[in-house]
């Protein structure tokens, strides 16, 4: 029972943050208004007008393209269900979607990294998490292309937490808002934690599952099915064993002829 509620528990959190990156997903196409054209009063876009006609807007026009795309990608490619009904598709949707971020998502992130508004702190951690989400993405194709797919599943599990980071700039971009929060440090902060705190519980939940799977259960828990088997195995042994010592017992209660 316990189980069955952990399960059913996970695929809800599962669904909720499913939603959660449509939503965000639906935001920056929403905001494309204020893109096309250029509109320098817009949050994003305030303060970039004196260098955004150079290579920077080629850089820009190619990230908020190819972001809403391959996040929406990444989660149709991390569904267990879609990979194992939909095998084919799988692999062509990973074809697209490496594609895309090696070439298109990752060199115009690493590009506007340089320019970011936030200061140098935060365009460091803009240009690691550019150059970390090609890196696990090529790792991760490696590892398809070599059938190594237990690899290949953890490098990409990486890969699409990485491109979440937009997820989370937005929600703690929403929870400065409401809290009223103003502070120089803010906004570096988030530019770091951002990856680094998804990434960093991802790896910490892949050790404690090695860790329990390596420490021997002393009472191994079993199902309710398996309990009532084994129980009707001692049952049926009992009865057994009496319809075996009934006749001896008749024999000696019997008196001497």
């Amino acid at each position: 029972m316990l189980k069955a509620r952990s399960t059913t528990l996970s695929h809800v959190l599962v669904v909720l943050a499913g939603l959660l990156i449509l939503k965000v997903t639906a935001a920056v196409v929403w905001n494309y208004r204020n893109y096309f054209p250029p509109n320098f009063d817009s949050d994003f876009l305030r303060g970039r007008e004196d260098y955004f006609s150079g290579s920077y807007h080629r850089a820009f026009y190619v990230h908020i393209i190819a972001g809403p795309p391959s996040l929406v990608l990444g989660l149709v490619l991390i569904s267990e269900r879609f990979r194992l009904r939909f095998p084919k598709w799988h692999r062509y949707a990973g074809r697209i979607q490496g594609l895309t971020v090696l070439f298109l998502l990752a060199p115009s992130g690493l590009w506007m990294a340089f320019r970011a508004q936030s200061g140098p702190v935060a365009g460091v951690g803009f240009a690691v998490l550019a150059i970390l989400t090609g890196t696990t993405l090529a790792l991760g194709w490696r590892a398809a292309l070599k059938r190594q797919f237990v690899v290949h599943r953890r490098w990409m599990w990486r890969c699409f937490l990485l491109l979440c980071s937009t997820v989370v700039l937005r929600l703690t971009s929403g929870l400065v808002t409401v809290t009223g929060i103003q502070a120089a440090w803010i906004d570096p902060l988030s530019a770091w934690a951002s990856w680094l705190v998804p990434l960093a519980a991802f790896e910490l939940s892949g050790v404690v599952k090695r860790v329990t799977r390596a420490v021997p259960q002393k009472f191994p828990v079993m199902s309710p099915r398996a309990t009532e088997k084994s129980a009707r195995r001692v049952a049926a042994g009992i009865s057994a064993e009496r319809n075996r010592m009934l006749p001896s017992q008749s024999a000696a209660s019997m008196p001497p002829v």
